[in-house]
């Protein structure tokens, strides 16, 4: 992908030089390199490796109860009353053990890695105590040493408020820019800073403390905005030059102009649109009309979108948000990358970026769209190694 655009290059060779790409081209231009192996792939397509830039992939227990009531009618409300909900999720990430809680996020993301990813950001955000949210941040750098991708790491302890907080959310917002983010940091346990701007949620004001606290610590930041209503949060995360703005049901022409304006990449999130059977559908068209580049993503989290497969992903961009084949690509590739902060390295097949690609057993792009649920024999190269 270039500039989110195909660019096919029919029998096409790769050369690569200590885990990054030394050569992409033509394979009857390729300069003639003394190579310690060479492989031969017969027919089919290679694709940049695949990024999964929104997850919440580490976390204890899973609500599959609830989501069998909510299909039996009974509401959110009094799931809530039952102790349901995210707190169910606080609950039970707080009792595991970090050891825990990486065994339970590796078979998660073992599904991702199967379908090709070999870039994925994780979350915390289910802890809502300092030692909680430091636990999952350091599972998360523990899952980045044992498997085949790279894995980022976003704190999201401005997810919401403990039950600790009901009653002065804004002493959970002090213990955040003032304890967590400053040991965040000091200990580099993570790649940036997230939170969640709705009315169920922080307030725009409060993310701003959270977004003043990340940047004077120099971490990059994001924000969960406009899901459920227009707050302006798209407008506030792209001031502080976001690196993305996520979910954006609800976003308004001036959000999308501020993202516009400041690079913020739009994130969009099909899984929990299709889980919670939205109708407000983000504003693809305003995107396209304002140049701002749209990634897709997983999402992957138990309340929501409880979803193992970028791959479908791709095909709910398409059909449930009315994106083209080569955008939604384009969107776990390249502008995946970038909402990461990673497009120089990251997303597409250049000489001087890392190795990680895919072979596809198919005839076109499009088919990776196309093709609903299975899972493709495919050929995973992790920064120069086969998997």
């Amino acid at each position: 992908m270039q500039g989110g655009k195909y660019q096919i290059i029919e029998d096409g060779a790769l050369a690569v030089k200590a885990g990054k790409l030394h050569w992409v081209g033509p394979r009857e231009t390729m300069p003639a390199f003394h190579a310690r192996e060479q492989h031969q792939l017969s027919g089919g397509i290679i694709t940049p490796g695949l990024v999964d830039c929104h997850t919440h992939l580490v976390f204890g227990g899973n609500r599959s109860q609830e989501f069998e009531q909510r299909l039996n009618n009974v509401s959110y409300a009094e799931i809530a009353a039952q102790g349901g909900g995210i707190l169910s999720t606080v609950r039970a990430t707080r009792a595991a053990s970090q050891q825990e809680l990486v065994a339970s996020a590796r078979w998660r993301l073992d599904r991702l890695l199967a379908e090709g990813v070999t870039t994925v950001e994780i979350k915390s955000g289910y802890g809502l105590d300092e030692e909680s949210e430091l636990r999952m941040l350091r599972a998360i750098r523990e899952l980045s040493e044992s498997v085949p991708a790279d894995v980022f790491a976003t704190c999201l302890a401005a997810h919401g408020f403990p039950p600790e907080f009901k009653h002065n959310p804004d002493g959970w917002i002090d213990v955040i820019c003032n304890q967590l983010l400053p040991q965040v940091k000091a200990k580099g346990l993570a790649d940036a800073v997230d939170a969640f701007c709705e009315h169920l949620a922080l307030s725009p004001a409060q993310v701003a403390r959270v977004f003043d606290q990340a940047t004077a610590l120099g971490l990059p930041v994001k924000l969960h905005a406009e899901q459920l209503s227009s707050l302006g949060g798209a407008a506030l995360a792209a001031r502080y030059d976001a690196l993305s703005a996520d979910h954006l049901e609800y976003a308004t022409e001036d959000d999308v102009k501020a993202m516009a304006q400041h690079g913020t990449v739009a994130v969009l999130l099909p899984g929990a649109f299709y889980l919670l059977r939205e109708t407000q559908r983000p504003p693809v068209e305003l995107f396209r009309r304002y140049g701002v580049p749209m990634a897709l993503a997983s999402d992957a989290n138990p309340g929501t979108s409880p979803a193992l497969s970028l791959r479908l992903m791709l095909n709910m961009g398409c059909t449930l948000f009315g994106m083209t084949p080569e955008e939604a690509l384009a969107g776990v590739t390249i502008w995946g990358a970038k909402a990461l902060g990673l497009e120089q390295t990251h997303g597409t097949l250049e000489a001087g970026k890392v190795a990680s690609f895919v072979h596809w057993p198919l005839a076109r792009p499009a088919e990776l769209v196309y093709w609903l649920g299975g899972e493709l024999p495919c050929k995973v190269i992790y920064r120069g190694e086969a998997q």
